[in-house]
């Protein structure tokens, strides 16, 4: 039995709690290598763990890790568009927006993919989101989100073409669209510009 399972109520865990946990023993690390060699841990990152398939008491949450990963993050993208059910597509690379540079990790537990922003538009609309007792994340809304998707797209000339992206490229459906908070995509578009104008004036039109 691993020494400090039962001390952790979550599956994600980081290095200072091993060393912590693992005080009494006189090489920690040579027991850390010793545990990862056996599968009782696994190391996500350099500093960043989950328990081994034998061990785990429930599914780690990759959520958790995408916003622990590298930071500071929040999920967005095409993967939070996914996590509310506004496309079909089941989306396996966890898509995250940074206020630091571009990067991409490929993991043992999945890949995670980080996208910069402006500082200036990284704020606004990021909620924390409750997934159980013992996980909260940070995630765009809905409305971010698509804002998000729709920030890193290629111009789009006028309503027509922003009509075409989102049914047919994102294959989102018109009442999803409708049930968008007005408000919020107004003020992310203020912010914005570009294509995120558009979708304003779109939702406005359509309603």
């Amino acid at each position: 039995m691993l020494p400090f399972r039962n001390a952790l109520l979550t599956e994600e865990f980081d290095y200072n709690f091993i060393i912590d946990q693992l005080s009494g023993f006189k090489h920690p690390r040579v027991k850390i290598n010793d545990m990862l060699k056996k599968g009782e841990i696994i190391r996500v990152k350099k500093g960043l763990y989950v328990f081994g398939e034998a061990y785990a008491h429930a599914l780690y949450s990759k959520e958790t890790l995408a916003n622990l990963i590298y930071g500071p993050s929040y999920i967005s993208l095409e993967y939070a568009l996914s996590f509310y059910g506004l496309i079909p597509e089941r989306v396996e690379t966890i898509t995250s927006i940074t206020n630091k540079r571009n990067k991409r990790f490929v993991t043992p537990v999945g890949d995670f993919c980080y996208r910069y922003i402006s500082p200036s538009l990284f704020p606004p609309g990021v909620t924390l989101h409750e997934q159980d007792r013992y996980h909260s994340i940070l995630i765009a809304t809905k409305e971010k989100a698509l804002c998000d998707v729709l920030y890193f797209a290629d111009p789009l000339m006028d309503q027509d073409a922003l009509a075409t992206y989102l049914f047919q490229n994102l294959r989102m459906e018109k009442s999803d669209l409708k049930n968008l908070d007005m408000k919020k995509v107004k003020q992310l578009s203020f912010h914005y510009k570009k294509n995120t104008v558009l979708l304003s004036q779109f939702l406005e039109q359509t309603r």
